[in-house]
């Protein structure tokens, strides 16, 4: 599902206009993104988490020059869903 398809669901459901729903998602993605990167975690109660995880320095190795190189530590994004979003997933999904 593409952000265009939230959208268009959020607004024939809501009787909101696209503009403003649009509008809204794009601000939510903003602050989302804002807090991360402040180092802030996001609790969206029943839904779940995004948080900062940090990564340790680790060695690598580049295959195609057959050399060793070193990845500092780094912070990444994460999303962990809350438990009752974990429940619902599984009880409706169904592999296909």
């Amino acid at each position: 599902m593409t952000k265009a398809e939230v959208v268009a669901i959020i607004a024939k459901k809501t009787g909101v206009e696209r503009a403003s729903v649009a509008a809204s998602v794009e601000m939510f993605m903003e602050v989302l993104k804002d807090s991360l990167s402040k180092g802030e975690s996001v609790y969206l109660r029943g839904f779940g988490s995004f948080i900062i995880k940090k990564r340790a320095a680790k060695t690598g190795r580049n295959i195609s020059k057959n050399t060793t190189i070193k990845i500092p530590a780094h912070n990444v994004p994460a999303f962990k869903p809350a438990k009752s979003f974990v429940a619902e997933v599984k009880s409706k999904v169904t592999v296909k």
